[in-house]
């Protein structure tokens, strides 16, 4: 097969292009390359025959003509977003413009390239989205596929009206398409502003690790090499028209997270310990949900997908990554990366 993965220079979708051509496809990585994406998180990759490379904005309908042209996809993983909360609170402009402008771009010209090829029965167009859009759990209960949708950042609004768009465009053009929508991933190349990235790289410099309130949100978290091959699996064998929620079963509080992290670094960067002293609280940010938890089942039972990692291996995973490829977030902070967090005064 021959896949168009749009966003394949970020963290969740360079997962997917590895994995994509480590299982024998072809792979189109379309990418903008904002400042959250690098083409070194697909490196190990970037010398093969079946990788190519397309620097485009989704918001630029005649790029995407023009590839969509010259590749003739089989199938198009879209994970191409604008996905920082704290981000989406100072400036939700270019939200509105990539995740929902670019995602009604990418979906005519898909439209029409799956039209002009004829209609084949195993094209899909794969649309990946959050569970942020079902808004906030209270202490029980799961997000389930039927969930109805309530987001409460300026992101998961923009996730939410994307989603509505392909499942729109499934029911009136009748293109093949799929969502999924996933729990909080974690792993290598995780761009530095992310919380766990944040709390390695704070403890590392020996700077203040910011938990926001009290730290008692709660997440599901999902490696992300284990949601990639859930993401090809859908792809490949997910039926049209279908939701399919992807999770890690590994709920933790912020907090309880944290403090895992350091612990982490204690046994294996002891020169710096107890890392958990750094911890500081600082103010919450607005509209935070309080508890996002995935109810996979669904996935498990019609494709057979269950994570792998638990959260324990993929946090000691994780931190050893960043331990041992220094120069890759060297190479950010070099160029002038600053923590993008709300409560550190260092918004907008």
């Amino acid at each position: 097969m021959k896949l168009l993965v749009t966003g394949g220079a970020g963290f969740i979708g360079s997962a997917v292009v590895r994995q994509a051509i480590g299982d024998g496809h072809s792979v189109v990585n379309l990418d903008k390359l904002t400042y959250a994406a690098s083409l070194s998180n697909v490196a190990s990759v970037a010398g093969s025959p079946r990788y190519f490379f397309e620097q485009v904005d989704i918001c630029d309908r005649g790029e995407l003509d023009r590839v969509f042209a010259t590749h003739r996809p089989d199938l198009v993983m879209h994970l191409a977003a604008e996905s920082h909360v704290d981000r989406s609170i100072d400036g939700p402009g270019e939200f509105i413009r990539t995740n929902i402008d670019g995602t009604f771009n990418l979906l005519e010209v898909a439209r029409n390239h799956w039209l002009g090829i004829g209609r084949p029965a195993d094209f899909r167009f794969h649309h990946i989205s959050t569970d942020e859009v079902y808004g906030s759990l209270g202490p029980e209960g799961l997000f389930s596929e039927t969930s109805p949708y309530s987001p409460n950042s300026p992101y998961s609004a923009s996730k939410a009206a994307s989603d509505h768009l392909v499942r729109a465009w499934g029911e009136t053009y009748g293109l093949p398409i799929l969502v999924t929508n996933c729990s909080n991933n974690y792993g290598p190349y995780h761009f530095p502003e992310k919380l766990i990235p944040v709390v390695i790289l704070n403890a590392l410099a020996g700077r203040e690790i910011p938990v926001y309130g009290a730290g008692e949100n709660v997440r599901d978290w999902l490696f992300v090499e284990d949601h990639a091959r859930a993401l090809l699996l859908v792809a490949l064998q997910g039926k049209a028209g279908e939701t399919y929620n992807i999770g890690g079963n590994a709920e933790a509080t912020n907090l309880d997270l944290v403090r895992r992290i350091c612990a982490i670094l204690d046994e294996l960067q002891p020169d710096g310990a107890p890392h958990d002293r750094l911890i500081t609280f600082v103010a919450d940010r607005p509209g935070h949900d309080l508890r996002y938890a995935i109810d996979a089942s669904k996935i498990r039972r019609e494709l057979g997908w269950q994570p792998s990692v638990t959260l324990d291996q993929g946090l000691a995973a994780t931190v050893r990554w960043y331990l041992e490829n220094r120069e890759w977030w060297q190479k950010i902070q070099a160029r002038g990366y600053k923590q993008h967090r709300l409560g550190l005064g260092n918004g907008g």
